[in-house]
């Protein structure tokens, strides 16, 4: 060992400064990531989280609007996940030897409240490995190899998963990535009817919404006719929620909104009720039979930690807390009220060109300021987090400022991402809604003065 004189353990690791901390992760981590945060004003110290809020070591009380990316649908510490895992505490958290208890009753919810003919759960740790997993589910069911998928989507960033995101800036430095892969344009059904004519394709992955990209909404019928012409050219569908499941557009899946059951259905983020780290494919009886229903194909795939005893039961208390609440429904509701009040944010400043989206995943698209206009707010403005786009400078405002944590889409700087915790409460929204009012309406007084 190198010096076991400089271990930490945890009681230490509680008492580091923001300082102390952030040094760790320079000499230690990621530093060009932890700079970039420490110059947007993001390196502090944060030492409690509840429902929709965080606070750093300050005291300062900070309204998370990001939610983990999703992740923290049910917010930060769910008493209900918490005390799940309490009760499993005396259990073996990984047996291989055996079948998990936890895992065989997190499948059965799954299997009760996903949609179509959805029946049998593979486990697995995160979004991009339940891409990976299902991927090689269907060129194991099917034994054709090829891969469809669209233009500026988002899947993971592992090596299959990245094979079929469509963004060349995460893609090019890692070529070649997996052959058979074929990327057309999201939304276009005439594309997609072209490109499963092939006797080769094993499957379509596609978002409801590509939530990366830009919060794009899938155009109202393309999840039907792409189930449509999946069935007719018998090619597996594959739709991905890692996002938007679990009540987080309105609905419990976002397919739901069309009456659209998949093949095979990807999960994570919501799933582990913002504690514990969870992914899932889910697929019908049939695909999963085809792929490893006999004995000897079983173990084709396989994952260590998939399905351990903590994970599954914040899986099963986050599926009740979800389903006692009527958390989709709630959303629907509120997620209405978000809608209208940003629509009236919409009509009084021009810089708010758009907002998309369904229930808690919006996305805010702001007009283009460059030049003169941009550098002005830049001027005006402490720490942001990027001084190249106005979106980033809004949300470097609503941090620094109102203490609230949002942040704009890679794959759309000009768009400012909003996963809200679905827990979240009317006078949260309000607050939100007064915080960006203030924030644009002075970006707009500095621009008007030039």
């Amino acid at each position: 060992m190198k010096n076991i004189n400089a271990l930490i353990n945890i009681d230490d690791a509680l008492k580091l400064t923001p300082k102390q901390s952030v040094e760790n992760h320079i000499n230690y981590g990621n530093a060009a990531l932890a700079n970039v945060l420490c110059m947007a004003g993001l390196g502090k110290k944060f030492v409690r989280a509840e429902g929709s809020h965080v606070w750093d070591s300050e005291g300062t009380k900070y309204l998370d609007y990001l939610a983990g990316y999703g992740a923290l649908a049910l917010g930060h510490n769910h008493p209900r996940i918490l005390d799940a895992l309490k009760k499993v505490d005396q259990l073996p958290n990984m047996l291989q030897s055996s079948l998990g208890l936890m895992a065989g009753a997190l499948a059965r919810s799954l299997a009760m409240i996903t949609p179509g003919d959805l029946h049998r759960t593979f486990f697995c740790n995160s979004g991009a490995e339940a891409v990976e997993g299902a991927l090689k589910l269907v060129r194991a069911a099917t034994g054709k190899p090829k891969i469809i998928y669209t233009r500026n989507s988002f899947h993971g960033k592992t090596m299959g998963a990245l094979s079929v995101t469509g963004r060349e800036n995460y893609q090019k430095p890692f070529f070649p990535l997996i052959p058979a892969t074929e990327q057309i344009p999201f939304g276009d059904t005439e594309a997609l009817g072209k490109s499963l004519q092939g006797e080769d394709v094993a499957a379509f992955i596609v978002e409801p919404i590509q939530g990366e990209g830009g919060i794009i909404v899938a155009p109202d019928g393309y999840l039907t006719e792409a189930r449509r012409l999946c069935s007719k050219h018998d090619v597996l569908l594959i739709i991905d929620e890692v996002q938007t499941g679990f009540g987080r557009t309105g609905k419990m899946f976002a397919c739901e909104h069309e009456g659209v059951g998949p093949d095979v259905l990807c999960v994570a983020k919501a799933l582990g009720g913002g504690i514990m780290p969870i992914g899932a494919f889910i697929t019908t009886d049939e695909i999963w039979k085809k792929a490893y229903g006999e004995p000897q194909k079983c173990t084709l795939h396989s994952c260590t930690f998939g399905g351990n005893t903590w994970a599954c039961a914040a899986g099963i208390a986050a599926i009740q807390v979800t389903v006692a609440e009527k958390i989709p429904e709630a959303v629907a509701e509120k997620g209405a009220y978000l809608a209208c009040q940003l629509a009236a944010l919409k009509e009084k400043y021009k810089l708010l060109k758009e907002f998309r989206g369904k229930g808690f995943l919006v996305g805010i698209d702001f007009a283009e300021v460059t030049g003169d206009a941009l550098k002005a707010i830049s001027s005006h403005v402490e720490n942001s987090l990027s001084r190249e786009y106005f979106a980033g400078l809004v949300a470097g405002e609503l941090f620094n400022k109102h203490k609230v944590i949002t942040a704009y889409t890679l794959g759309n700087p000009s768009v400012i991402r909003l996963q809200i915790p679905l827990i979240t409460k009317y006078e949260e929204l309000d607050y939100f809604i007064s915080a960006l009012d203030e924030v644009v309406g002075r970006f707009k007084s500095i621009i008007d003065k030039i």
